[in-house]
């Protein structure tokens, strides 16, 4: 079995771009920055900064151009690719790309990178619309997605209807 995943958790770079390819498919392509800090030889702490290169498709493109900016805090899962390339020193360079297959938009409610707080609903609603696109058909239940009566299966629908199961909207 051979296996490519990667999970990023870090902050735009830049805001997102959209573009449709000739078929019409959406096409988001933006910059997410991760940082750790570690200790040098000399006691020191350092700052190391990875940049990648994330590409979404489809739906999950055209949400995350819509609610994503520079500077916002982002989760991103998806299939690892290293492109080499020549910068304009002549020197080779190896180029982080992610083709994302999940995306969630983190940070508190209303939390958006230009410092606007009145599109906080819209953000969490996108949030939402954004895992009922892409759920993986190999999602496990521990995956931290919410599920709630309105995405069963109708198959689910029916064995509660059997066993006398009343939806009383309580959130758990």
């Amino acid at each position: 079995m051979s296996f490519n995943k990667i999970t990023i958790v870090g902050y735009l770079g830049r805001d997102p771009e959209l573009r449709y390819t000739p078929q019409g498919t959406a096409v988001c392509n933006f910059s997410v920055a991760t940082t750790e800090k570690r200790r040098n030889a000399r006691g020191e702490t350092e700052e190391h900064t990875l940049w990648f290169r994330v590409a979404a498709w489809g739906r999950q493109a055209e949400v995350a151009n819509e609610y994503l900016a520079k500077g916002r805090q982002v989760y991103v899962d998806g299939r690892l690719r290293l492109e080499e390339y020549t910068d304009r020193e002549g020197n080779l360079r190896l180029s982080a790309e992610v083709n994302a297959s999940d995306i969630h938009f983190l940070g508190q409610r209303g939390e958006v990178a230009n410092g606007t707080a009145e599109r906080g609903d819209e953000i969490n609603q996108a949030d939402e619309e954004a895992e009922v696109v892409e759920i993986p058909k190999t999602a496990s239940p521990r995956s931290g997605k919410k599920s709630g009566p309105k995405r069963a299966p109708a198959k689910e629908h029916a064995v509660d209807e059997e066993l006398g199961i009343v939806e009383d909207g309580i959130p758990f």
